[in-house]
């Protein structure tokens, strides 16, 4: 298989692809050893053509690609979308638009929690896809006519895949559903690397608000290292050592050599006089410009009870719509329903509120009551289930 390493090649092939309605996409790419992953290859499927593109080759301007990603007239096709969508972001300041994420939609359509391509392919075209070359270094020449191949069926069968659950969203009239997922997706905020955000991605293992100021602080610090030396972010201090510096707040690189989360000899580096001023910027921070601190506290023995009632009705409620559960709600919001009508959760908005909201708020009240009819659970209003 001939694999694109012009510009007039992939400009050809995009201009080819923009006439169609939707294309496949997928990308391949190395981020174990790098801040930036390396992209690596560009498959792409239409329904009269399909291509790989070598985005390693010297010279080869992707602009075509990136043009053909931000044309509002094609559907772009993924699957599991996030990262394919972050890389044509970074390199290139595009959010494509719209998409349409398979895995997702095969939620929506009843196949269950984050399916794999290779099975949704199986269940839906009916294909054994050979995953031999998942493992390959893409970013080694020359690929082999095996692994271009199966690099390319990650586009190719994708284009049955879509149809099949195009049809089955457009019969069940759940289309919107898909594209208010794909709302997140397709919000440059998503892929956001600000430093000053990057606390944001951590779980706020936090003693109080003092802490709080000094995790914001230290992640910053982290992130703006990791950037510039292009490096995993665990390579310049794991999230671990982020969250005991900013519990214990040492004061000293002596302090500092005193915690276990770091090697020895830490404290001699300049990493360490580093943390130490990012230590004294978080406790200087004024404490009106930190966010809220939730704490997750113990359910009480009546939570718990509902939480288990609500966990049912939540996988009755998903079989009997044939959605997966886990886009209805998952297990935060199913306490944080336990605790409070007033829940600021999806699972009381929109689609989601009409199959498992409303009936899981009735259920709280005593409205409701759970009971087995042939076998499975029904909810049924609970003066039917009293008598």
């Amino acid at each position: 298989m001939h694999m694109i390493t012009t510009t007039s090649e992939l400009s050809a092939l995009c201009e080819t692809l923009a006439k169609s309605d939707y294309v496949t996409v997928d990308t391949e790419f190395l981020r174990e050893q790098t801040f930036w992953p390396l992209l690596c290859l560009i498959q792409l499927a239409g329904p009269e053509a399909e291509a790989v593109v070598d985005p390693l080759t010297p010279g080869l301007d992707l602009a075509p690609f990136y043009k053909l990603m931000a044309d509002t007239s094609t559907v772009k096709v993924f699957h599991a979308a996030r990262q394919d969508i972050e890389i044509v972001f970074l390199k290139s300041g595009v959010v494509p638009t719209p998409i349409f994420d398979t895995q997702i939609a095969a939620m929506v359509c009843g196949f269950g929690d984050s399916i794999s391509y290779v099975n949704l392919v199986k269940k839906t075209v009916g294909a054994d896809l050979d995953k031999s070359s998942r493992f390959t270094d893409w970013s080694r020449r020359p690929l082999s006519a095996k692994q271009l191949d199966y690099a390319l069926a990650d586009v190719t069968y994708l284009r049955d895949v879509y149809v099949h659950l195009k049809q089955m969203l457009d019969k069940t009239e759940r289309t919107p559903w898909l594209q208010e997922e794909a709302s997140v997706l397709t919000n440059p905020h998503t892929y956001d690397t600000d430093p000053e955000n990057a606390w944001q991605r951590l779980k706020l293992r936090v003693k109080g608000r003092k802490s709080l100021a000094v995790l914001i602080e230290l992640a910053a610090w982290r992130e703006r290292l990791a950037q510039s030396l292009d490096v995993p972010r665990g390579r310049v201090l794991r999230d671990d050592a982020l969250y005991d510096i900013a519990n214990q707040v040492p004061m000293s690189v002596e302090a500092l050599g005193q915690l276990r989360t770091l090697s020895d000899g830490f404290a001699r580096s300049q990493r360490a006089k580093e943390i130490i001023e990012a230590v004294n910027a978080g406790l200087a921070r004024d404490p009106k410009t930190l966010p809220k601190i939730e704490r997750n506290e113990a359910l009480s023995a009546q939570a718990s009870a509902t939480l288990e009632l609500l966990k049912v009705l939540l996988k009755s409620a998903a079989a009997e719509h044939g959605v997966a559960p886990r886009i209805i709600a998952d297990s935060d919001d199913l306490e944080r329903l336990a605790t409070s009508d007033e829940a600021n959760i999806l699972a009381l908005q929109g689609w989601r509120r009409a199959l498992f909201g409303e009936a899981a708020l009735k259920l709280k009240r005593g409205e409701l009551a759970l009971t087995l009819v042939k076998g499975e659970v029904r909810a049924v209003p609970a003066a039917v289930a009293a008598q």
